[in-house]
């Protein structure tokens, strides 16, 4: 099977050499850009299957180009810049990036982020499967039924939601706007404070060691994220 066709936007030419060098080195097919404009066109034209994307670019914030993106695709965007700030992370993740990787960043950090994303990828392609699998974790969604090692989950209406949401997006961090909005409709203070009471309420019914999660991750600041279990 083809590795995917990585597109690559950054106007920093000794960062973009080192990107496309581990790319090359490790036989991905990548495409670049050094400009928002020529991004939002090799985008449309060369149909890459996903993103690397700095957000301090000459022409267009990066941010404008995950909005502009996401109207027309639901290509998996990697951010990967130098403003580390959690207001900056939560702005191009409720923008539509899927991830976010901070400079200076390693290789193997940059192309574990690759494999994960791959993976969400390969999930998306079988995404009408009625059945999650995940580890030892199993959900029916036709039958609104989530299981652990064969044994059924008794969750209340709002974990179940959550856990289903965490499942469709396995991968990827949720921010807390975009988790109280999916389940309540709403983003207000208390809907966050709600939403750390539930999702501490769902892992320990889901966590062996809720001290130490292995399927739900806190991105502190910013929001959760569903691991993906091999």
């Amino acid at each position: 099977m083809n590795k995917p066709l990585i597109l690559v936007v950054e106007d920093d030419a000794p960062i973009r050499n080192l990107i496309t060098t581990t790319l090359k080195t490790h036989d991905y097919r990548y495409t670049v850009a050094d400009c928002g404009e020529a991004a939002l066109r090799e985008a449309a034209t060369s149909a890459p299957d996903i993103m690397l994307l700095d957000l301090g670019l000459p022409d267009l914030d990066g941010v404008e180009v995950i909005r502009r993106v996401r109207s027309w695709s639901d290509m998996p965007i990697i951010v990967i810049s130098a403003r580390s700030e959690d207001a900056d992370k939560i702005e191009a993740l409720d923008s539509g990036a899927d991830d976010y990787l901070t400079k200076p960043f390693s290789v193997e950090e940059l192309l574990a982020r690759l494999r994960v994303t791959q993976r969400r990828l390969a999930a998306m392609h079988t995404s009408g499967s009625p059945v999650f699998t995940n580890g030892q974790l199993t959900i029916d969604f036709a039958a609104g039924c989530a299981y652990l090692a064969g044994q059924e989950l008794h969750l209340t209406p709002i974990e179940y939601k959550l856990l289903c949401l965490m499942a469709r997006n396995c991968g990827k961090v949720l921010t807390h706007t975009y988790i109280t909005q999916k389940v309540w409709g709403t983003s207000w203070e208390n809907d966050v404070a709600s939403l750390r009471v539930f999702m501490a309420t769902l892992r320990k019914k889901l966590e062996s060691a809720p001290g130490s999660p292995q399927y739900i991750k806190t991105h502190i600041g910013v929001g959760y994220r569903m691991m993906k279990i091999e």
